[in-house]
């Protein structure tokens, strides 16, 4: 049940890279800036673009596993599971949903992220990236 778990909060570390976050240390300073890479042995974090309490602008900050209070993801963005439900009655048991990598392989060919269709080419690409483009317009709307 441990290793599950692990697995788990493992998982979910993976989900926040290359999102927005809030880093908030001990001391009571924090950062904002987009999660480039995370090291799993300590926690520690990189942030590209980031911003300090105080307004201060830094391309690069190295954040300690060991001064971190919490984090808040600011940018979630949209549910990558609800569109490969609806790819998977399209093309039935041929859809995997890499929440890891925040990706869908459809036929282990064709790649979709948030930003589409990004890999595929032929009439079930074309056929993906319609429902895309429909799941991202009922998206939109909500």
């Amino acid at each position: 049940m441990a290793a599950i778990a692990s697995k788990k909060f493992s998982d979910e570390l993976s989900a926040i890279m290359g999102k927005r976050a809030r880093v908030t240390l001990s001391s009571g300073m924090w950062f904002e800036g987009r999660v480039s890479a995370y090291n799993p042995l300590d926690y520690s974090l990189w942030l590209m673009e980031a911003r300090d309490k105080e307004g201060g602008f830094y391309d690069r900050v190295l954040i300690s596993g060991r001064s971190i209070e919490y984090l808040v993801v600011l940018e979630a963005g949209p549910d990558l599971s609800k569109l490969a439900e609806r790819l998977n009655r399209v093309f039935p048991n041929m859809v995997r949903y890499i929440r890891e990598a925040d990706v869908i392989l459809v036929m282990d060919r064709i790649r979709v992220t948030r930003d589409g269709v990004v890999e595929g080419a032929g009439p079930a690409a074309e056929r993906v990236k319609k429902i895309y483009e429909e799941w991202k317009s009922e998206k939109a709307e909500t």
